[in-house]
């Protein structure tokens, strides 16, 4: 209970920090905020709902580019198929991307591991509002133990708490007031692993175990961005339009009726929105203000972007900065440098809790060897956006160099699981073409591999045929007579 009433605190502050910055990446973030009160209350019901907000784009530029493709349990082994049945198995494929959106949004998310009734590692993705793990004193890897609390659609809140020996689960009703409620008496069972089974995603920790979040930066400019769009609304709706001055008008008489008040309201009206204004009174003057001019408020926006950019180091033409055109070729490679490097420096982080966790699924099958393949590594795919042929003339290439055909096929972005598939589907169209050549009396045609050898169709020695029906003449001789022919024509 110790154990539980300190996590569940440092689970309320972690969950306070989790959701400021949820709040900006859901667009949940405060209303507008206005010069003064009084356009607060004439636009703050009109634009409740209305955000420019940029810091979804801050998150999801870079979790797009992170994709597992597979894992290698050893440096000189292929994809083990093991482990992407595990994570096949577990959905990881669109669960893992939840992952890394949370962990860059609010600096850290978490997977449990831990087997089913079956013995089937269930690797399970949790978000830092519910999940929290407490270090060893003095260690920044050794876990000793972690809290997963959350409340089900019955409000009853519920509490497991593990520890590298034991593991304890726990409920309370979400009725009454605080301190009224109660945790009911801990069930304890044996935690087989011998290790916590939560293994945090941390995004870009320094030494200091502190999760650092991609808005923490973001947010102050995304506010001022909010402030000025605010400030261009007023302008929009009081200084967009010429203001007209009209001096020298009949003035209301004492003690107006509500009649000559509500008809001076009309003319007022009509002064404001007609075009062409007459006055009966010679002595009357008019005049007006010109427009207020709103590119201001555009360039300000616009330089404020550009500060986002630079710190977040998104492109700008993800931003549709400098009239929204995506550079091409060499540009776009220089332009996306910045959020590549990025992306990658996510990976070495975020690669290396996925394979302590890949580890202990493996512990959880009782495969003790690659339990403790501490070389593994995960396949990423390349968060290097280029064309298909230029990628396919890079890779010829490296085909030059020596580099392997698999290899190869993982640089092109093939899964491990489709290059197995390539394995089958050459075995196969090897196994049809020699059935055909047997069928056909044309064993002698194909090589070693399967494949026609040069110079067929037609048997050694022959010449092969056009696809114009010419025989092409195979020996000097053919070509004497083939020249003799000729002349006799």
């Amino acid at each position: 209970m110790e154990w539980i009433g300190w996590l569940e605190a440092k689970l309320s502050m972690q969950r306070a920090e989790v959701r400021k910055y949820a709040t900006y990446y859901d667009s949940e973030n405060k209303i507008l905020n206005y010069a003064q009160q009084k356009f607060t209350e004439i636009f703050g019901d009109l634009f409740v709902g209305w955000r420019d907000n940029f810091c979804p784009l801050i998150v999801d530029s870079v979790s797009e580019r992170l994709r597992v493709q597979g894992f290698r349990m050893g440096p000189d082994e292929p994809a083990d198929k093991d482990a992407t049945d595990i994570w096949q198995f577990n959905k990881l494929d669109a669960e893992s991307n939840a992952a890394h959106i949370d962990a860059l949004m609010g600096g850290a998310s978490f997977v449990t591991v831990w087997g089913d009734e079956d013995d089937q590692p269930l690797m399970v993705p949790e978000s830092a509002e519910d999940v929290v793990v407490q270090y060893e004193p003095g260690s920044r890897r050794k876990r000793a133990a972690a809290l997963k609390q959350y409340v089900d659609d019955w409000g009853i809140e519920h509490a497991t708490l593990w520890t590298p020996t034991r593991v304890f689960t726990t409920d309370r009703p979400f009725t009454g007031t605080d301190s009224e409620r109660r945790w009911s008496e801990p069930q304890e069972t044996s935690n087989p692993l011998k290790q916590v089974p939560v293994i945090p995603l941390l995004n870009r920790t320094r030494l200091k175990i502190t999760p650092f979040s991609e808005l923490a930066a973001i947010i102050p400019v995304q506010d001022a961005i909010n402030k000025v769009a605010a400030d261009a609304l007023v302008a929009s709706e009081f200084a967009a339009f010429p203001q007209r001055i009209l001096s020298g008008v009949e003035p209301l008489p004492e003690n107006p009726s509500t009649d000559d008040i509500e008809a001076a309201r009309q003319e007022a009206i009509r002064a404001y929105i007609d075009r062409i204004l007459t006055l009966d009174n010679p002595d009357a003057k008019w005049g007006q203000f010109e427009a207020a001019d709103l590119k201001n408020y555009v360039v300000l926006i616009d330089m404020l972007v550009q500060h986002m950019a630079s710190q977040s180091r998104v492109p700008f033409h993800y931003f549709l900065l400098n009239g929204g055109q995506a550079p091409s070729g060499e540009s776009i490679t220089a332009a996306e440098a910045g959020l590549v490097a990025k992306a990658r420096e996510r990976m070495l982080h975020f690669g290396e809790s996925w394979e302590e966790a890949m580890r202990l699924a493996f512990l959880v099958k009782g495969d003790t060897s690659r339990a403790k393949a501490y070389s593994a590594e995960v396949i990423w795919d390349d968060p290097e956006y280029r064309s298909k042929a230029q990628l396919a003339d890079a890779l010829l290439k490296m085909k030059e160099l020596g580099v392997p055909e698999k290899q190869l096929q993982e640089e092109y972005g093939y899964t491990p699981t489709q290059i197995l598939r390539f394995d089958a589907m050459r075995e196969e169209e090897m196994k049809r073409a020699k059935e055909l050549a047997d069928k056909y009396g044309l064993s002698d045609m194909l090589g070693p591999n399967g494949q026609q050898q040069p110079g067929q169709p037609g048997k050694p020695g022959q010449p092969q045929s056009s696809t114009r029906g010419e025989a092409k003449p195979k020996t000097p001789q053919d070509k004497v007579a083939s020249v003799e022919l000729k002349k006799a024509a």
